[in-house]
Parts: structure tokens; C-alpha cells; sequence
């Protein structure tokens, strides 16, 4: 389902820096932080716990410093980094028989947190009881460890997201580090009038999008918005000129609170990212690419691997990637001149990033000029903190229901007489079995 657009005053709108701190801060005890702990949270990929009793995991979600672990059963526990006794991290512990004991003293914990063993104590003494880390549900879907940090009574419904119910042989995910706040990185997703500048060499050149006539008609820079709000978010369309007596249309959905599928093109796989606050100045960029109708090929996965598409190239056994802020993300002056890339930036992913750390750890949106094409932006943000005011006054936050999260995105071309917004209801519905709407 559509919902009616919502208007928005779009030039030269800015925010207060009373606003920015609003939508930036997650910790916990923030609105923002509050919100975001409706929702189940990408926390690592099944692959990093890959067997039973295998290594613990640091995570970070929302400035929350946690463990991850898969004890003996197969079980994931998610709970408080640090031993109850005297601060000891966890990741130092052994797993074993059930539980991770830290190394220390040999206080063990199971996956809900619980102390189970004090080997000092007594056991009659029930000294176990009163010791219980803070720890988070979790649930394994799609290649992926999703925890719950939120009230256990507002705990929604699994994840149903289209890639979530796909076969592991039709999907490919990938994370990686980014340095700065989570909106901006949203905000960057949101733009689809960048491609137009940022991304122009590689509609040509890269192997997972070239050759199609929406890599062609995405760099025409004369782009036109019409945002739609949906149940779950944003519905985002830009319109670019096509063959006379036509417009290209690409949709892109922004699906509450951090997720946004990419406008695929025909034949290829479709895209989509989430953003995930570590904390106020860093997030997690994870890159979900899927094909509804086929197995993805062995050269589509080694080119994502090797930082092909929207996928980065990722220093081994890290999930930071090759190019980064501090080897000036290996920009190259001279193919930028040439117009061997626009930026000179070589891959997708890192062009993107690059620009969003440039803003600072968090983007100063007091001194923006805004124009039309930010639309969406504007409406992000207003979507974002009417949601959490909403969650403040003990209201349920958006978009959790599966309907509102089981959708697509989609292009496609239309006469310049065709009501978009028809198309666009038609375009986005998951028709199982069939592949995304694309040009």
C-alpha cells in the first residue's frame, strides 16, 4: 500500500542543533536509542559464530558494548561484555559446556546472561541467582543474528524482509565499518539524484550494473522527486529522461528505521543496505544483494568479494575496508581527470562512504541549503523523529508489521502521460517467483 504524499517546504530548510542531536544520539536512554530498540537489529553474521563452542564476538549496537556466542547446543547468547565480578571483558572467555566462563576468576554465564558457576562460592550459598548480565534475544534468519534490544512486551514480529526467505544461494551479504553517525549514511542512501555525479563512471564500467539501458538513463543529472510515505517508510521516486515522450522512473524504499533497497537494473541482482549505529560516530554498513529467481553466479560472487557493485573490498580478517579515511581511500587524481571514475574513488561502496566520513563524525545540519532533490531527506527525518516521540508517549513505532517490510524496489520506464503513482504500487508488490520490475 501507497499512502498520500506528504508536503514538505524544502528550500533552505535546516535544523537546530537542539533537532540534530535528536536524530543522532542512540545510546540507551535517548529517543532515537529508545526507538531503534523496537526493532530487531542486524548484530552479526551467522558466519561469525560458525559452530558451536567456537570464539565469542565483540559487538557494539547503539554505544552498548556486548558478547556474542554460540554455546554448546547452538544456541546465541548476546549479553553484557564484561564479567560481573570485576569488569573482565568476555572476550577473553572460554567457551565451554553451555556457557562462556570468563578466564579470570571462572565466573560462567549462559546465553541469557544468567551466572551459572561461581567456583569460589559455595553453591548452597544460591550466590548464582543474584548474578545476571544484561542480555538480548536473538534469532537467526537469512545469514544473519538479529537481537532485540527493547522492551520484551513490544518485541515485533521476526524479520520478513524479501532476502530474509531466499535460499543462501541466492543471496550475498557483506559489512563494513563506516566512521561516522548512522543518519548521514541513511541520508546517503535516500539521495538518488547522486548517482547522477558520484557514481556516472561506474554505471559504465562496473560489471554489475553496465550494459543496461537504466545505467544509461541514470546519468542524465535532471532528476525530478515524487516521495510517497508507505506503511514501513519512504516510497522514493526519481524521474529522469528516457527516449523522447518518456521518463525513467527508479524507486528506491527506505524502510523504517535504517534500511533501503536500490533500484535494480534488468537482469541484474537487486540491492539494498542498513545502517547500523555502533555508536554516535560509527556504523555498521551492511550490503544485502539478491536474485529472486536464480542462484547468483560464481563470477557475481567473486566480483562482489573483490569490491565490485555496491559490495567493498574488506581487509582480511576485518570488515574494514581496503580504502579507507586514512589512505585518503586511495583516491586517484589522475583518473579522475581522465573520467576513468568521477571522484576518482574507485568502487561504489567506498564512494559513497567517503563522502558521508567527510561531513565529521556527525554532519552539521544547522548551516545546509536544501533544495527539492533533498525531499526525501526531509521527510526521513521528519518520519524518523515523530517515531520516536511516538515511542516516547508509549505508542508502538512504525513499519514492524511483515506487510509493510515485504517489498520491493523497483524501475521502470513510462510514458510522460502515465501516473506514476499507479506504476509504483504495481512495481514494489513481491511476486514470488518472479524477478524485480527493472530496466
Amino acid at each position: 500500500m501507497v499512502m498520500p504524499r506528504a508536503e514538505s517546504t524544502l528550500w533552505g530548510h535546516m535544523l537546530t542543533p537542539e533537532q540534530n542531536d535528536f536524530l543522532t544520539r542512540t545510546g540507551p536512554g535517548t529517543p532515537m536509542g529508545e526507538l531503534f530498540r523496537r526493532y530487531w537489529i542486524p548484530a552479526l553474521m551467522a558466519e561469525e559464530l560458525p559452530k558451536p563452542d567456537c570464539p565469542p564476538v565483540q559487538v557494539q549496537l547503539l554505544s552498548e558494548k556486548l558478547i556474542a556466542f554460540r554455546e554448546t547446543q547452538g544456541r546465541v547468547g548476546l549479553m553484557s561484555e564484561f564479567c560481573a565480578h570485576r569488569g573482565v571483558s568476555l572476550w577473553f572467555g572460554r567457551n565451554e559446556e553451555s556457557g562462556l566462563r570468563c578466564p579470570y576468576h571462572g565466573w560462567k554465564y549462559d546465553v541469557t546472561g544468567q551466572c551459572v558457576e561461581v567456583p569460589s562460592v559455595p553453591v548452597s550459598s544460591n550466590f548464582c541467582e543474584k548474578i545476571k548480565l544484561n542480555a538480548y534475544p536473538t534469532v537467526e534468519r537469512g545469514g544473519v543474528i538479529w537481537a532485540y534490544m527493547g522492551p520484551p512486551a513490544e518485541q515485533p514480529p521476526l524479520p520478513a524482509y524479501e532476502w530474509v526467505e531466499l535460499p543462501a544461494t541466492k543471496r550475498f551479504l557483506s559489512k563494513r565499518t563506516q566512521e561516522c553517525n548512522y543518519l548521514q549514511a541513511i541520508e546517503g542512501g535516500l539521495d538518488s539524484s547522486h548517482v547522477s555525479f558520484l557514481h556516472r563512471a561506474d554505471l559504465n564500467s562496473d560489471p554489475l550494473h553496465k550494459n543496461t539501458a537504466g545505467a544509461k538513463y541514470a546519468r542524465s543529472t535532471n532528476t525530478i522527486f515524487n516521495v510517497l510515505e508507505s506503511p514501513g517508510g519512504l516510497l522514493i521516486g526519481a524521474r529522469r529522461d528516457a527516449e523522447p515522450g518518456y521518463h525513467y522512473w527508479r524507486i528506491t524504499q527506505w524502510l523504517m528505521p535504517w534500511y533501503t533497497l536500490i533500484p535494480p537494473y534488468q537482469g541484474h541482482a537487486a540491492n539494498g543496505h542498513a545502517w547500523i549505529p555502533i555508536d554516535d560516530h560509527n556504523c555498521m554498513a551492511w550490503t544485502m544483494t539478491f536474485h529472486t529467481v536464480r542462484d547468483l553466479s560464481a563470477q557475481e560472487l567473486e566480483l562482489m568479494r573483490s569490491g565490485h557493485g555496491v559490495h567493498p573490498q574488506l581487509i582480511a580478517g576485518t570488515f574494514r575496508p581496503v580504502a579507507n579515511r586514512t589512505n585518503g581511500y586511495l583516491m586517484d587524481r589522475a583518473a579522475q581527470a581522465a573520467g576513468d571514475t568521477y571522484s576518482g574513488i574507485k568502487g561504489l561502496a567506498i564512494q559513497d562512504a567517503s563522502v558521508q566520513e567527510s561531513m565529521g563524525p556527525i554532519a552539521n545540519r544547522t548551516t545546509e541549503n536544501l533544495v527539492p532533490t533533498d525531499k526525501a531527506i526531509v521527510m526521513a527525518r521528519a518520519r524518523l523523529r515523530t517515531a520516536a516521540e511516538a515511542v516516547q508517549e508509549g505508542k508502538r513505532a512504525p513499519g514492524l508489521e511483515p506487510e509493510a517490510q515485504f517489498v520491493r524496489s523497483a524501475s521502470f520506464v513510462l510514458p510522460v502521460e502515465a501516473v506514476f503513482e499507479d506504476a509504483a504500487a504495481k512495481a514494489i508488490r513481491v511476486r514470488k517467483g518472479e524477478p524485480h520490475v527493472a530496466v
